[in-house]
């Protein structure tokens, strides 16, 4: 399987009607500030060798002045390089709304085909194992249900004031999955759920 480029796998979500925080790679500090504003934003090395930047030290979050983005951006590239990363690419974001993070994923099942996976996510996706699985196509009915089963519902929804706007998120992702039959796996991790709705962090999409 192939990883798709990141801003690819953006623009698939985006032509979806799935939000994702916005985000451009960069080829300079000078571009990070640019594109900052002013604001906080997130710097990532992007390769398709790393699996788990946060694990890895790919992640450098809160970024303001000129010498932090400076500083990342430097880091990030020895790291690249003394790692063995390359090619690799430097993505910047902004900063998300603080909430509750979960993962809502996708793969390709020999029996079942298109499957959807929601659940409690960040670093906490493989400690609880709190999830639930789908199978494609899932209407509201289905992804009610399968937020219903979940041990974590009520800190996932905040108290079912997000439930709906979860539903009809787990809903697009199936119907993207089963709209693109290409994808044999989908992993949108972490997808923050505040009290204005959710934004996703990162995607990862394989082919």
């Amino acid at each position: 399987m192939e990883l798709l480029d990141y801003m690819k796998a953006k623009r698939i979500l985006d032509n979806n009607g799935i939000h994702s925080v916005e985000s451009m790679y960069v080829k300079s500090p000078g571009e990070a500030l640019s594109f900052s504003g002013g604001e906080p934003i997130v710097m990532k090395l992007i390769s398709g060798k790393a699996l788990h930047k946060s694990k890895e030290g790919l992640v450098k979050l809160n970024l303001v002045k000129r010498e932090e983005i400076e500083k990342a951006y430097k880091e990030l590239r020895e790291k690249g390089d003394r790692l063995g990363l390359k090619p690799y690419r430097i993505i910047v974001q902004k900063t998300a709304r603080k909430g509750i993070e979960i993962i809502i994923g996708g793969k390709t099942d020999n029996d079942f085909g298109k499957m959807v996976l929601i659940g409690l996510g960040g670093i906490y996706v493989e400690a609880f194992r709190d999830f639930a699985l789908g199978v494609c196509p899932v209407n509201g009915y289905d992804s009610m249900r399968m937020i219903h089963s979940l041990k974590s519902r009520d800190v996932i929804t905040y108290q079912g004031k997000q439930e709906k706007e979860i539903e009809k998120l787990v809903e697009k992702v199936s119907t993207m999955l089963k709209k693109n039959e290409w994808i044999q796996e989908l992993d949108l991790n972490p997808v923050i759920i505040s009290e204005n709705g959710y934004e996703i962090v990162d995607i990862r999409i394989l082919r």
